[in-house]
């Protein structure tokens, strides 16, 4: 986030506060696993429902802010300084990601808990966002083609959407205990 704050880079900042988000879904995450341990019987929680709301919001949030920098960049015809740390952190992020879905799938398998298998799946698409940062730096550094930070930052808004939508989603169908 820093770094593409710096760099002048939507797509990587954009990148970066979905990370900042995935990494307070994370957290949540790690209290529901402690919680299910302590009971395996238990029902969905009030602290489970509410994380996925804030979490549907805070994407959206997000798309909301990425699609006003994408219009912003447009009119004023910004271009970032570089996307070279656009390409190295995507890069990382993709083997990271890999892994961490596929260890929170695990979890979530063995816990029976589909809020840690609906992180793993937005995680998944943390997997397509980072390919769509990648996709966009490289272009702009091989290129310099004037758009291809926003045209990249419009790819984040369709998954920012796309996992609020689905937080939202699986919220709504949690059995709420009073």
């Amino acid at each position: 986030m820093i770094i593409g704050y710096h760099d002048e880079t939507l797509t990587l900042f954009g990148f970066g506060v979905d990370s900042f988000i995935e990494m307070l879904s994370g957290l949540g995450i790690a209290v529901m696993i402690s919680s299910i341990k302590r009971n395996p019987e238990s029902q969905k929680s009030k602290f489970e429902t509410r994380a996925l709301r804030i979490t549907g919001f805070s994407f959206y949030l997000l798309a909301a802010g990425l699609l006003t920098g994408v219009i912003l960049s447009i009119i004023y015809s910004h271009t970032p300084e570089t996307t070279f740390w656009g390409i190295v952190i995507s890069l990382v992020s993709l083997l990271v990601m890999i892994w961490l879905m596929r260890a929170k799938k695990k979890a979530g398998k063995q816990l029976n808990s589909e809020p840690i298998i609906s992180d793993a799946n937005c995680t998944r698409i943390c997997v397509y966002m980072s390919v769509v940062v990648l996709v966009s730096s490289l272009i702009y550094e091989l290129t310099g083609f004037i758009y291809a930070d926003a045209i990249g930052a419009v790819g984040l808004i369709y998954f920012s959407i796309s996992e609020g939508r689905e937080a939202f989603d699986k919220a709504n169908g949690f059995i709420i205990q009073k």
